[in-house]
């Protein structure tokens, strides 16, 4: 076992990692450790762009951005923290482009934009150029330019170390405890501060627009160290992943201008959203899938998909702007998007939930949002909350490099402030290894494929885009046998060097665990808002349920859910951000 000692531990390498460690760098000694090489973290397969109200094309305002975010979470996401992102929006766009990241450009040379869905001007009047884009590549060139920058200044990496479990020694966060997946050793790192940057957990479904690696370790580790979860009962399906595949399809196709039909060759979404119609936020546009294809009206042998029809843009437009889901529409389906629609169907793809933390990245971890000393978050593994019940595209990326950024600058005052570091407990290492050696003792048992699949089947059926209390019942108690299967699964490699059976293993657990809050919160949220659609509580209910959900859990999978109040600063100032019924 090795002792790594460095001022700040950011766990996840993906955007918000990276913008923090780039925050630090130069300034203390920060180390950034990664179950994977940066440049295979999620954020790569971000496609369609980053938001802000630059104006470069026409009229736009950070106001009528922060109108859009607010709506766009049904009311459920923090006002104060959206106010925050949106306003600063332009400055981070412009801080990026001069960081490295090559934006696609209009022929005058400014930062192109396009459309996105729920993204409008003078508050919903109509859809706006607010989406920043690299083609169909944004967060591939965010994720390699800030590598660079990190790489420039020194950071140092620690890649392919899985991060187990936390270090705290009088109720301070003070270090981790990783598993170097080289060489099959359990080492501490120890340090004033830690930051999870550990991105979404989109592998509890089967079918997913979300990397393997996406399997919500953070989260899982988080909950073991009796700190809650918040809204996990809010998970994004995304409306165009590839049939059957679940790989993402971009918004930015139906900002270029796709339309979605159905069997009959109808533009539905004109009947549901009028206004916007294709560019209507996800959870809306998710929903009317399901009931187009509820009513019959979907595509294929199953009646199981629609189509994302690009045929009447032109072919440079395609190459040009949509280059990559052209290719993968090309190589997974064999379509030519310029000449035959995309099968699409929708995929889960995004967490609004996640680590409860404040403006500033601090984890807190109660209703009154005490926080957790020497512990930050930030990216998809957190929630600030500015998504809410529902994140509007493009959001997503900014969340990153705003609250990255944000967690980097506070970080570094509380390191400044904190003369030295506190010492890991001599037994810091022993749960994970207990685990471990359970783990490579045991000679029967399940596989981990098997359980695995059953756990995202599960979630697939009964947690998906419609829910209902039959449902979610019949979840919370399928959960419960998942996890008794889970303590007694088996696997074959008994070896110390890149085990990914091992790692397979451990994931799972980290999985179950953070999967049966999402069932727990959606059991108990008796209302729809946002991507949390119950059939049996069709409508959102602002008296009973504008609040956010508080979900802990004890090692014997008993849940414990408490509430806290929603930020509503914009709406105190302004009545146009009062809650009221979400049209597009």
């Amino acid at each position: 076992m090795a002792l790594f000692t460095h001022d700040v531990v950011i766990v996840g390498a993906g955007l918000a990692g990276l913008r923090a460690a780039v925050e630090l760098a130069g300034q203390c000694d920060v180390a950034v450790v990664s179950k994977l090489h940066p440049l295979r973290s999620h954020t790569g397969a971000a496609q369609g762009g980053i938001c802000a109200a630059l104006g470069n094309e026409e009229e736009d305002s950070p106001l009528w951005h922060a109108y859009d975010t607010v709506k766009g979470s049904d009311y459920l996401g923090d006002q104060d923290a959206i106010e925050i992102m949106c306003n600063d929006a332009p400055r981070a766009i412009i801080e990026m482009e001069h960081y490295g990241v090559p934006f696609s450009r209009t022929p005058e040379g400014k930062i192109a934009q396009r459309p996105f869905g729920g993204h409008t001007r003078n508050f919903g009047e109509a859809p706006v150029r607010r989406a920043c884009y690299a083609a169909d590549r944004t967060g591939h060139v965010c994720l390699h330019t800030l590598y660079e920058q990190s790489v420039r200044r020194n950071v140092r990496f620690y890649d392919e170390f899985q991060v187990l479990d936390l270090c705290e020694t009088d109720g301070v966060i003070c270090g981790v405890v990783a598993y170097e997946i080289r060489t099959g050793e359990v080492h501490v790192f120890n340090s004033k501060v830690v930051m999870f940057a550990t991105g979404g957990y989109g592998r509890a479904w089967k079918t997913t627009s979300n990397a393997h690696a996406n399997t919500g370790d953070g989260l899982g580790i988080v909950l073991r160290h009796n700190m809650p979860l918040e809204d996990m009962e809010f998970v994004q399906f995304h409306p165009t992943g590839l049939y059957r595949l679940g790989i993402l399809v971009t918004e930015g196709a139906r900002g270029e201008g796709g339309i979605l039909k159905n069997s009959k060759g109808e533009r539905f979404m004109e009947r549901y959203a009028p206004t916007v119609k294709d560019l209507a936020p996800r959870d809306v546009i998710s929903r009317c899938i399901y009931m187009e294809i509820a009513e019959g009206r979907g595509i294929g042998p199953n009646k199981d998909y629609v189509e994302l029809d690009l045929t009447h843009l032109s072919l440079k437009q395609i190459e040009t702007k949509l280059p990559e889901i052209s290719t993968f529409a090309k190589i997974y389906l064999g379509v030519d998007p310029s000449k035959n629609p995309i099968p699409v169907q929708p995929t889960c793809h995004y967490a609004m939930g996640g680590i409860p933390t404040d403006v500033n990245g601090r984890v807190v971890i109660d209703e009154k949002n005490t926080p957790k000393i020497g512990f930050w978050a930030a990216g998809e593994a957190a929630c600030v909350s500015v998504h809410g019940g529902n994140r509007l595209g493009t959001n997503s990326l900014l969340d990153l490099i705003i609250f990255g950024r944000r967690a980097g600058k506070d970080i570094l005052e509380f390191v400044k402030k904190t003369k030295g570091i506190m010492p890991v407990q001599e037994n810091a290492t022993d749960n994970a290894k207990a685990r471990i050696k359970a783990l490579l003792d045991r000679t029967s048992g399940e596989s981990v494929g098997k359980v695995r699949e059953d756990l995202q089947r599960m979630m697939m059926d009964n947690v998906s885009v419609f829910r209902n209390e039959e449902r979610l019942s019949a979840a919370q108690n399928a959960i419960k046998d998942i996890r008794e299967r889970t303590k007694k699964i088996c696997i074959q490699d008994k070896g110390k060097e890149f085990n990914s059976d091992l790692l397979d293993a451990i994931e799972l657990e980290f999985m179950v665990d953070y999967a049966q809050t999402v069932v727990e919160c959606a059991y108990n949220r008796k209302e729809s808002r946002g991507a949390h659609a119950r059939e049996d509580y069709p409508t959102r209910d602002d008296a009973n349920w504008l609040k956010h959900s508080l979900c802990w859990l004890d090692e014997a999978g008993n849940v414990e859910i408490k509430f806290k109040p929603v930020n509503m600063k914009l709406a105190n100032e302004d009545p146009r951000f009062i809650p009221k019924e979400r049209k597009y």
